[in-house]
């Protein structure tokens, strides 16, 4: 089969597209013909080496642990796949990955992908919709009549996001740069600040939030404002920097590191399909193109979902 691999940590030039061996399912494996798999930020920091400690890969290795794709051979042990059923995984972010056109996946972490999408674009759900469903659920415990804070709306992960705190009944209101803002809206979002025009402090006037969640990258001082404009008692949840442990006024502040959830992926796509929740793909390409979007996230120049696909 083909794949992107590195055999070594380095810049964007050591992904090379080159023949590999096609997986094959151990015990409580399946393997998926991958339709297609999205790019995560965090690929690109495995790559280069700097997650070691704490993503720790057998080179050479194929990247990405997002995928969408049809079963194609069945594990001893598996119960409830067969071969051609269309599923979507967060695949183990250690092991083997999707840049390929095919990967042995848990079957654990398997669930139906969506019928009403194509069936490539799904892969832009499993670990962004993971990632806000625990961030909101799990971790805020989100709940109606809420206000919700979300920084950094207009990613993948802000996306799913606004419109589950929307969903739960929460009062949304989110930060997004111009290009975002009409998409962000159509998740119904109660407020948006253009952060690009006003400044998020003076925008919100020294209101407070009963969640805050932080999708984007903030320095020290930026952090802290953010910790500050929530409520007392209330909760600063955030996927990158964390805020003090201990932020005082009864302030809780978690950092979240998403997790495989097959559960949790089955609602989101009950929900896709419901009508309810929608996938947003920026752009489709094919897995040619890998080592390019690496440099284009790296010079900020993607915007939203990248998904790729093999030949």
């Amino acid at each position: 089969m083909k794949a992107v691999r590195y055999h070594s940590y380095g810049d964007s030039d050591v992904l090379v597209y080159e023949d590999a061996d096609r997986p094959v399912a151990g015990a409580g494996q399946v393997v998926v013909q991958v339709a297609g798999t999205s790019f995560n930020p965090v690929d690109a920091a495995i790559r280069a080496g700097l997650l070691q400690q704490v993503f720790p890969v057998a080179l050479p290795h194929v990247p990405n642990f997002d995928v969408a794709g049809n079963i194609a051979e069945v594990g001893e042990g598996v119960s409830g796949w067969s071969v051609g059923d269309a599923v979507v995984a967060f695949l183990p972010m250690t092991a083997p990955g999707a840049a390929a056109e095919y990967v042995a996946a848990p079957a654990e972490a398997l669930a139906a992908a969506p019928r009403t999408v194509e069936l490539a674009d799904a892969a832009a759900l499993p670990s962004a919709g993971l990632a806000a469903w625990q961030s909101l659920f799990e971790h805020a415990e989100v709940k109606a009549g809420q206000s919700v804070l979300i920084n950094g709306a207009g990613g993948a992960v802000g996306g799913y996001a606004v419109q589950l705190a929307a969903q739960a009944g929460a009062t949304v209101t989110a930060t997004a740069s111009a290009r975002s803002l009409d998409r962000i809206r159509s998740y119904r979002a109660d407020r948006i600040v253009d952060y690009t025009a006003t400044p998020l402090l003076q925008a919100v006037a020294g209101q407070r939030f009963d969640v805050v969640l932080n999708l984007a990258p903030t320095s020290p001082e930026e952090t802290a404002q953010l910790v500050g404009l929530v409520a007392d008692g209330g909760a600063f949840v955030s996927t990158t920097t964390p805020g003090p442990e201990d932020a005082g006024r009864g302030v809780r502040t978690v950092r979240v590191f998403v997790r495989s959830d097959a559960s949790q992926l089955a609602e989101l796509v009950a929900r896709i399909d419901a009508g309810v929740l929608q996938i947003e793909v920026a752009e489709r390409r094919p897995l040619t193109d890998l080592a390019a979007v690496h440099d284009e996230a790296a010079a900020g120049r993607l915007s939203g979902k990248t998904v790729l696909t093999p030949a």
